[in-house]
């Protein structure tokens, strides 16, 4: 097994979600979005969600491929059929260019909050991952969790696990409020909101890009190689440390 030793200097691990803690598989909903918005269609929140969704689409209007969402004009069933699904095309074409928009993110939590409180649906996370989380805090670490989906369905998530409610294992959420992943700027700002020095802090991700902003802004890194994701380059793989498995990672202050 290939071991990553952690610096000694590190007190913060800082967790990436979709292919680092839980199957990405797991995190794209895109087959209920339909069934979601027709449910859901005359509640206030979820017409903010499409209001939302609608002007990001006036924004990517120029983007190639982009689908626009019509307003309501009033003309009964068939329209808001029609809208339905321009919502529902608009959001899997958003989703399969894997982009991180407030819009879509907003909507894949409230969906997940539906799923979740409903008892529909518990997140999975790779074997590994909890009994790590355990044993880190166990030996003094503190845990954050920085993902692009919203704080709300972070917590939402991991309150509703496999696992039962594990909320109580992470010191604290970011989400992309505090900066996107791909900017070292985000990085920073995480350190000084948690009172450490970047150096202090290893981040663990499955998104070469996202690692490289935080080895800009003075973070370790180690890339975390899981079934499902994206392959990496051979630059990539050489470029970075690799683990498969959060028991890889061994702190020699534990020692």
């Amino acid at each position: 097994m290939v071991v990553f030793s952690v610096p000694a200097e590190v007190t913060v691990i800082l967790l990436d979600i979709e292919g680092t803690t839980t199957p990405i598989a797991f995190v794209k909903v895109r087959e209920n979005v339909k069934e979601y918005l027709q449910t859901h269609w005359e509640e206030e929140e979820c017409q903010q969600d499409v209001n939302l969704l609608r002007k990001q689409a006036e924004e990517d209007a120029h983007v190639d491929g982009a689908i626009p969402i019509p307003a309501a004009s009033g003309n009964g069933v068939d329209e808001l059929q029609q809208i339905i699904q321009a919502v529902v095309d608009n959001v899997c074409w958003q989703m399969s260019l894997d982009r991180k928009t407030t819009a879509l993110k907003q909507l894949q939590g409230h969906m997940w909050r539906a799923a979740f409180t409903a008892g529909h649906m518990k997140a999975e996370f790779f074997e590994d991952v909890v009994p790590a989380v355990r044993k880190w805090r166990e030996d003094g670490m503190k845990v954050y969790i920085y993902s692009s989906g919203s704080v709300e369905a972070q917590k939402l998530l991991f309150g509703h696990s496999t696992e039962g409610n594990i909320l109580e294992l992470f010191d604290g959420h970011f989400d992309t409020k505090i900066g996107h992943k791909v900017e070292s700027e985000s990085y920073k700002k995480i350190a000084n909101s948690i009172g450490c020095s970047t150096n202090n802090i290893l981040f663990l991700t499955d998104i070469t890009l996202e690692a490289s902003a935080a080895e800009e802004a003075g973070v370790h890194v180690a890339v975390v190689v899981r079934p499902g994701n994206a392959g990496l380059t051979d630059d990539e793989k050489t470029s970075y440390s690799l683990i498969t498995s959060f028991s890889e990672l061994y702190l020699p202050s534990s020692a």
